[in-house]
């Protein structure tokens, strides 16, 4: 991985690093919203959901269309809505207790860490 591309990606996550943002993002999984459906949607005041659709736009996860005197609000792509995925997946193994996805069961093998060096 280049270092051009772990600072995207960091990036990337830094958007993704409060509750607000990541509710934002799961209502305009559903569909898009205007300002006034997200914050009717997530209880959080106005200034804080404009912000929050700020951030989101300049990290390229939202785009916005005006409709009449609105904004409707939308995810970027289809590649958001597949991290939104990928993310509440990760996060409901990790309530449920699970340590590994099968997915990769070699991936520790691979790296010459035992599980208990790679659980820390």
């Amino acid at each position: 991985m280049t270092e051009e591309l772990a600072e995207r990606i960091a990036d990337t996550m830094f958007a993704l690093a409060t509750p607000s943002r990541v509710r934002i993002l799961g209502c305009l999984r559903e569909r898009p919203h205007t300002v006034g459906e997200l914050i009717a949607v997530t209880g959080m005041a106005q200034p804080a959901v404009s912000h929050q659709l700020r951030l989101l736009r300049d990290h390229r996860l939202v785009v916005a269309e005006r409709r009449g005197r609105e904004r409707v609000y939308a995810l970027y792509d289809e590649h958001v809505a597949s991290l939104l995925d990928e993310a509440e997946r990760h996060a409901t193994q990790l309530a449920s207790g699970r340590r590994r996805s099968r997915a990769y069961p070699g991936r520790q093998a691979e790296s010459g860490l035992s599980e208990s060096a790679a659980d820390g």
